[in-house]
C-alpha cells in the first residue's frame, strides 16, 4: 500500500508541473489515469515516450519532426517564397490551425530576453539568415509576440537580413499587445496574416 500511496501523489506532482494545470486539475487527471484500463495507460505512457524519443527539430525550419525534415518542409505544395518566422512550435501550430497561410516557417526556438540571458546567439537566427541567403525567399513574415521582447527579436532579425533581396513584413497589430499567437483565435490570426505590414 505504501507504494500505491506514493504513486498517486507523484503522478499528481507531474501533472501539476504542466503549464496551466492547477493542483485540483492535476488530481482529476491523476485519478482519470488510475481509472484507465491497463491497455489505455500503457498506450498513454508509450505516446509520451514516443514524443521524447522520436521527435527532434527539423533540420530546415526547427519545427518538430520524426524524420530529418518536418511534414511542412516536405510538402512541395507549400509556397517557398514566403517564410513565416515564429518563436515557438506552438505558434506555428496556431497559424496552421487558422488555415490562412500556405508558405513555410522558421522557428526561432524562443525570443530575445536579456534579463533571462537569451540573446540572438541562443536563437536560430543564423540559420534563418542562411536560408534567406540561399535564395528563393521573396518575403519574410515576422510573427513574433507583439510585446517588447518579441519586437526586439523582430528588429534583430530585420537588421540581420538588411541588404538581402527580401521583403520583410510583420503581422498586423489586430493582435492584442502582449498576447501570444496560441491565445489568438483563427479569425484574428487570419486577419493578422492578410493585413501584414512592412517591418520598419
Amino acid at each position: 500500500m505504501a507504494e500505491t500511496r506514493g504513486a498517486i501523489p507523484r503522478l499528481i506532482d507531474f501533472f501539476a508541473d504542466l503549464p496551466g494545470i492547477g493542483r485540483k486539475s492535476a488530481e482529476r487527471l491523476a485519478y482519470h489515469v488510475l481509472r484507465m484500463s491497463n491497455q489505455q495507460a500503457v498506450a498513454f505512457a508509450d505516446a509520451i515516450r514516443a514524443v521524447k524519443e522520436k521527435l527532434h527539430p527539423c533540420r530546415t525550419c526547427f519545427n518538430l519532426a520524426e524524420r530529418e525534415e518536418c511534414d511542412i518542409c516536405l510538402d512541395r505544395r507549400r509556397d517557398r517564397t514566403q517564410l513565416c518566422v515564429v518563436e515557438q512550435v506552438r505558434d506555428l501550430l496556431a497559424l496552421e490551425q487558422a488555415g490562412a497561410y500556405r508558405g513555410v516557417y522558421h522557428v526561432l526556438q524562443g525570443r530575445m530576453s536579456p534579463l533571462e540571458g537569451v540573446g540572438s546567439a541562443q536563437l536560430t537566427i543564423d540559420r534563418l539568415v542562411e536560408r534567406v541567403r540561399q535564395g528563393g525567399v521573396a518575403e519574410v513574415i515576422m510573427a513574433t509576440t507583439p510585446n517588447v521582447e518579441g519586437d526586439a527579436t523582430a528588429l534583430e532579425v530585420s537588421g540581420r537580413l538588411a541588404g538581402l533581396p527580401v521583403r520583410i513584413t510583420r503581422l498586423a497589430r489586430g493582435l492584442t499587445v502582449g498576447a501570444s499567437l496560441e491565445q489568438a483565435n483563427r479569425e484574428m490570426l487570419a486577419d493578422a496574416l492578410s493585413s501584414r505590414q512592412p517591418l520598419p
